[in-house]
């Protein structure tokens, strides 16, 4: 009978020891804590990340603030309560993670309807003060959240435009139209810089994503953040590293940069020549100017001494510095034709 008595007491001191230890919790330094009492949360308020959302999602995701239990313990907490443990630590995980299915890179269609791979990774962490979305809101939030993000990215792929493209483009147009004194509709060269920025921009897209990295990465990042109200994970950086076409498209893309080079620096090459010739050209001038200046200046010089002799002399002098002048002449004349004073006047 006291075998059986001490038996149940000690069933029962375990019974009791082991609902007691149950009923303690710690939260390490990187979790948060909310507790549910028969399923239901200590709710605090709206949410406070409403801001970031538009309209539409503010009515769809109006989530409110639970009691969030920080880092310490031992806390305690009754046996029909339950502790959910969230890790807050920024974590990273590949654009490519999907659990429905194995893949090595995301596919995407550019503008120019070209299917490319695409592959990096999302930085996160769990938003501390949207902890409802994140435990109850949806069943597994990083899935959406990627699914959300895979998305916005596809369509930002989809519709994309360098940017630097098209403000060149904006420029040249610009300046067409000053040179043709545009304001009166388009000119034929107007047109074919239009035509050209059309076809510019229209392009490559791959090459334009490639060169754009750092923007398609910071536009992700403006257009992810309402996944904190609605999902409860704030997105902390997008890295997008790797944008890949098939094999036969990425010979394709190297063969038109390569001629695009080789064209470009045949452009520069013939701009160079251009130049050196009208440089050349306004050098020439520039010399027979100068020449003929020199030749006119001599002229110049005795058509005023002469003016000067006859002004202060009279004409008789003017005829005796004359005589004087043809004198050195005569040393050089190997033949002197004497004409008559009428015609020698006219001469």
């Amino acid at each position: 009978m006291f075998f059986l008595v001490g038996l149940l007491m000690g069933v029962g001191f375990y019974a009791a020891l082991k609902i007691l230890m149950g009923c303690l919790y710690t939260v390490r330094p990187d979790q948060r804590a909310v507790v549910t009492t028969f399923g239901a949360v200590n709710r605090l308020g709206a949410g406070s990340d409403a801001a970031t959302m538009s309209d539409d999602e503010r009515e769809r995701y109006e989530y409110p603030q639970v009691q969030v239990i920080g880092p310490g313990g031992p806390y305690f907490k009754l046996p029909w309560q339950r502790v959910h443990k969230v890790s807050v630590a920024t974590q990273t995980v590949d654009l490519t993670w999907d659990p429905s299915k194995a893949q090595d890179t995301i596919e995407a269609v550019t503008k120019d309807n070209l299917t490319t791979g695409v592959n990096g990774q999302i930085r996160y962490r769990v938003s501390e003060n949207n902890l409802y979305p994140y435990l109850f809101g949806v069943e597994s939030p990083l899935e959406h959240v990627m699914g959300y993000f895979v998305s916005v990215l596809r369509e930002r792929i989809a519709n994309f435009v360098d940017p630097k493209g098209q403000s060149l483009l904006a420029d040249a147009v610009a300046e067409t139209e000053a040179i043709a004194g545009a304001g009166e509709g388009d000119s034929e060269s107007t047109v074919e810089t239009k035509a050209s920025a059309v076809e510019l921009s229209e392009g490559v897209s791959i090459n334009d994503l490639r060169k754009n990295l750092p923007l398609l990465n910071q536009y992700m990042e403006e257009q992810c953040r309402s996944t904190t109200g609605r999902y409860g994970i704030e997105l902390d950086a997008a890295l997008i590293t790797e944008i890949d076409p098939p094999a036969e498209v990425d010979r394709a893309l190297s063969a038109i940069n390569s001629t695009r080079n080789q064209v470009a620096a045949d452009i520069s090459t013939a701009r160079a020549d251009a130049e050196q010739q009208i440089t050349m050209s306004a050098r020439a001038v520039e010399i027979a100017t100068n020449n003929a200046q020199a030749e006119v200046a001599p002229l110049h010089e005795l058509a005023n001494t002469l003016v000067s002799i006859k002004s202060e002399g009279g004409s008789d002098c003017l005829k005796a510095y004359l005589r004087n002048l043809r004198v050195p002449l005569y040393k050089n004349t190997e033949r002197i034709l004497q004409t008559d004073s009428k015609s020698e006047g006219k001469a």
